[in-house]
């Protein structure tokens, strides 16, 4: 076991769980460390020496961060502020600096409670996001020009950023105890690198893989707090109660459920209910800017809009893709439901939050944040990850060429739309893709690479090893030779099938 003498293996399975190795058992992982010498050895598998894993991943992921920072150097050198167009064609935008002045914070304005001048009103982000936006103009230096300042506020959120980069790959890295190296996956990964600073989203990230974290080690309550206040941040993360509430269902654990959907009520009602009490009007605005919010870049909705001559209706494309989410959402639920074994809690998970992108009106490039954890918990085989990837950094460029079309007048420097179409097709293929392997994974349970090495649902908490109390379908009746694949080989559905919590 993890080429070590029988004696040693012995002893380590007594008192520390048996670390997987992604070196060995995933073809494209194995590849790629020959880059640094060959597969993972005992000594960095085991932790024996300062180089844990989970000190290993969060500097990964920091340099990574760094050189995405980097990349935004053109810039941050003067395309932010004296060519419009450059910014795209250096693929370096960012909001950041363009809404320190643009939503008040170069003036001192209160968010939520000042009004802004132009149409905005008010600042169009949840009330959490709105925090950490006004903390870091708090830090950012007040002397200078508007420039100089813009720099510094982009600058200051980097850092407060990448703090929250490397809570989300250490986060990752101790989700699945066996499987700490699969945190490599986020830490690695290019689309997180280029969009990490084009907004403020790796905060609600960051919170949403504390609270997977929370779940994995069974404590529902620290969940709950955590996914609230990362609703307060974001409205995505609010998604993963549907999963949990339909695991929790099969599983008969009501009392977790109640727990974690207490917690994130009350987190989410302790940050927002000041806000929304003292400044409604301020407060709605992101919800009300959601809803009137045209069809926009990178949605499935914008290819059918830019070429039909009479375009849906805000309202209308609203309504479609409602249905169209809650659809899905039933499919997962029936998929979750009827599965010949109980899914994981982080497939589920990646699929809800994945139908929720491809079904919006509107996908900005950062959305990929929210997916990249999900993807290296739900799905962890590099080949998978690294196509789809390759699909989202595709989508990346094709955007901002789009935009250095549509900025460069006569010119005409960049993508057209109908090129721009076809990098918004390959985004969607891409997660499908990815939807699409999960679900088989989930039909087919021995293909899943986490259950394949023998473990239940890591990420599942009082979920993992836990008996089905309620199942519909073929699941219910189970031949008589069903077998568990993560322990003794017993029949479905009997009470002497292994249990509890981990």
């Amino acid at each position: 076991m993890c080429g070590m003498p029988s004696g040693e293996s012995t002893r380590a399975s007594v008192h520390e769980p048996e670390l997987v190795e992604p070196t060995r058992e995933d073809k494209v992982a194995k590849a790629g460390s020959e880059l640094i010498g060959g597969p993972l050895g005992r000594r960095a598998l085991l932790g024996t020496s300062w180089w844990t894993p989970v000190r290993v991943i969060a500097l990964v992921a920091i340099g990574m961060f760094t050189l995405g920072l980097v990349q935004k150097a053109p810039c941050y050198n003067g395309a932010w502020f004296f060519g419009a167009g450059s910014q795209y064609t250096h693929a370096c935008y960012s909001d950041i600096p363009h809404l320190y002045q643009g939503r008040g914070f170069a003036d001192g304005l209160v968010p939520y409670f000042d009004r802004l001048p132009g149409d905005m009103q008010y600042l169009e982000y949840p009330v959490l996001t709105g925090v950490f936006m006004e903390v870091a103009s708090w830090l950012t230096p007040g002397s200078g020009s508007i420039q100089d300042q813009e720099q510094w506020y982009w600058m200051v959120n980097a850092g407060m950023l990448m703090v929250c980069a490397a809570v989300i790959a250490v986060c990752v890295t101790r989700t699945h105890a066996r499987r700490p190296w699969d945190g490599l996956l986020v830490a690695l990964a290019p689309a997180f690198a280029l969009t990490a600073t084009i907004n403020w989203d790796l905060l609600a990230v960051a919170l949403t893989a504390a609270a997977m974290l929370m779940w994995s080690r069974s404590r529902p309550l620290a969940f709950g707090v955590l996914l609230g206040l990362a609703t307060a941040a974001k409205l995505y993360p609010v998604l993963l109660l549907g999963p949990l509430l339909v695991l929790c269902w099969r599983a008969g654990r009501w009392r977790e459920f109640g727990k974690a959907l207490g917690g994130a009520v009350v987190a989410w009602a302790v940050v927002n209910g000041p806000v929304m009490f003292f400044a409604f009007d301020g407060w709605s605005k992101f919800y009300t800017f959601s809803q009137e919010r045209g069809v926009d870049f990178g949605s499935f909705w914008l290819i059918i809009a830019q070429n039909s001559s009479d375009p849906l209706s805000t309202e209308t494309v609203n309504t479609l893709a409602t249905l169209l989410m809650l659809l899905c959402c039933a499919g997962v639920a029936a998929l979750a439901l009827t599965a010949p074994r109980r899914p994981r809690f982080a497939q589920l998970v990646f699929l809800v939050v994945a139908a929720f992108i491809l079904t919006n009106k509107v996908y900005s490039p950062q959305y990929v944040l929210w997916l990249v954890p999900l993807a290296a918990l739900a799905r962890p085989k590099w080949r998978d990850f690294l196509i789809w990837q390759a699909c989202e950094v595709a989508y990346f460029l094709g955007i901002w060429m789009y935009l250095a079309y549509t900025t460069s007048g006569d010119a005409h420097k960049g993508l057209p739309a109908d090129g721009y179409h076809w990098a918004i097709a390959l985004h969607l293929l891409g997660t499908l893709y990815l939807c699409v392997m999960i679900v088989r994974d989930i039909l087919m349970p021995d293909r899943d690479p986490v259950r394949r090495s023998g473990d239940d649902d890591p990420s599942g908490g009082v979920l993992n090893g836990a008996e089905d109390a309620f199942v519909f379908g073929p699941a219910a009746r189970p031949a008589r030779d069903a077998v568990r694949l993560d322990g003794p080989q017993v029949e479905w559905g009997k009470a002497d099938a292994p249990g509890g919590s981990l």
